[in-house]
């Protein structure tokens, strides 16, 4: 293969991916454009342009690419860590745009303004992760994103001292149960009834009132709270 000798630095002006950004807005650019401002480099073989249309090409869109893991990205050639982990950020501060930034300032009146903040967070796992949402009296967030379990839920995996260990901490009076389905479909198992039955009355115990158990899916969720399930 030639050695690629002209750099985006050597491209007219109206060409380079940054100076179009800044003319013409950022809608203006392709999506290898956006991620080549992202990578903000190539190798000695291609361009930082070139590198995102590569990835652009293989998985066709940024929702695939925002599933890989770093180990995943670095095997595309070009990709060592630092690239990797740029892009994975930028993908996160997309996720957290679209869930409505800090939580922090949030208050969740019903389970859709939980699923809207939380399915662009969690929709496309590729594992089950069980996070909880610690509230306050009037359903203020006290803390957001706590993560309970990675792995498929089990009761032992789950287990209340977890849930609640940093609701009591924080002297939550409520919280919100949350957990994806990586297969897309939020449908409760038997297993993800009796965990939520199990931490319903361990709430109870100590104090601390669960207000929902949300699954996420692939742009569905399933609500116990709205099926009457707790």
């Amino acid at each position: 293969m030639a050695e690629y000798k002209e750099a985006i630095k050597d491209w007219p002006e109206n060409e380079r991916p940054r100076e179009r950004l800044i003319k013409y807005g950022a809608e203006s650019l392709s999506d290898a454009q956006l991620l080549a401002i992202i990578l903000r480099t190539g190798n000695k073989t291609r361009s930082a342009v070139d590198l995102g249309r590569t990835l652009i090409s293989k998985f066709e869109d940024f929702r695939s690419m925002d599933s890989l893991s770093i180990s995943e990205l670095c095997k595309e050639k070009g990709i060592g860590n630092a690239k990797a982990a740029q892009i994975k950020a930028a993908f996160e501060i997309g996720k957290r745009m679209l869930s409505g930034g800090s939580g922090l300032k949030k208050v969740f009146r019903s389970s859709d303004d939980v699923v809207n903040y939380y399915i662009p967070l969690m929709k496309n796992m590729k594992k089950e992760v069980f996070k909880t949402i610690l509230l306050d009296s009037k359903n203020k967030i006290l803390k957001e994103n706590v993560t309970v379990s990675e792995g498929s839920l089990t009761a032992s995996i789950v287990h209340p001292r977890e849930v609640f260990k940093d609701a009591i901490r924080e002297s939550a009076a409520a919280v919100i149960l949350v957990h994806n389905h990586p297969s897309g479909d939020p449908s409760p198992s038997q297993e993800d009834i009796e965990i939520t039955q199990r931490l319903v009355k361990s709430g109870e115990i100590v104090g601390i009132r669960v207000l929902d158990h949300i699954i996420i899916g692939d742009g569905r969720h399933f609500s116990f709270l709205d099926r009457k399930m707790i």
